[in-house]
């Protein structure tokens, strides 16, 4: 069986060190580059499964790269930000980034979201080869899923399925954000709880990434995002998920309407 290769794209050699020697240790095949360079020769030349993006490459621009990457690739990328790199953060996910890790990172979350990132764009590469569109999540796991305006969530597999059958391709950000909305239907949502619960992380009145957050989501699920009935906005406080929420198991699946 053909390994899976990882492009770690680092400037500092000691954490290139500890992700190749983690990620050959888990039997994937192991690239390196230090700057944009060297990145984009990696993906241009090599096949590349997935690719972990320290945004802060010296002199090179990291959030640049990334949208680089994506206009001639969909190798899935997870970025590497600081802490408080939010704002970083969420326009690396605008840009096309699947995932991402803040440092300091333990490894085990390193390798977690690496399987998780990698389990899902296998998925989907699947269900586009073969032609078919995605199968009800019922007849597929055990996993709890939710079904709201004719879309159906399953937080355990990352995926939501839209009302014509196919994956909505949304990045973990995205379904982190749908999922805290799906477990909290009809109750008003504040910028600052969302911030907290997305991730910890400190929120001023100025600050527009739970606001960002929200915009892309709507473009992925609102039939009208200009005109939005699933995730409506609270003027002054927040946000609220308007629509009824349905949670189903496998073995109870949503009906179908005829």
């Amino acid at each position: 069986m053909t390994k899976q290769t990882i492009l770690v794209v680092e400037d500092d050699p000691k954490i290139r060190t500890l992700l190749r020697n983690v990620m050959e240790g888990e039997e994937y095949a192991v690239l390196e580059a230090d700057c944009a360079k060297d990145a984009l020769h990696a993906v241009g030349t090599s096949p590349i499964s997935l690719i972990t993006l320290d945004l802060h490459l010296g002199s090179d621009n990291g959030l640049e790269l990334a949208q680089t990457i994506r206009r001639q690739s969909d190798v899935p990328i997870i970025m590497v930000t600081g802490k408080d790199d939010v704002i970083d953060r969420i326009v690396g996910l605008e840009v096309g980034a699947d995932d991402y890790i803040t440092k300091p990172f333990h490894i085990r979350e390193v390798l977690a979201r690496v399987r998780s990132v990698l389990r899902r764009t296998a998925h989907a590469s699947r269900s586009q080869d073969d032609g078919t569109a995605l199968s009800a999540p019922a007849e597929r796991d055990n996993s709890a899923y939710f079904y709201f305006d004719e879309l159906t969530a399953v937080p355990d597999r990352f995926e939501l399925v839209d009302r014509g059958g196919a994956d909505c391709g949304l990045t973990s950000g995205d379904f982190k954000l749908l999922t805290l909305f799906l477990e909290r239907p009809k109750r008003i949502l504040s910028r600052d709880q969302l911030m907290n619960l997305m991730g910890g992380v400190e929120w001023s009145p100025l600050d527009r990434t739970i606001d960002n957050q929200v915009a892309r989501l709507r473009k992925k699920i609102e039939r009208d995002p200009s005109d939005p009935k699933i995730i409506k906005t609270v003027r002054g406080v927040g946000y609220t998920l308007a629509c009824d929420v349905q949670v189903f198991h496998p073995s109870d699946p949503p009906a179908k309407s005829a």
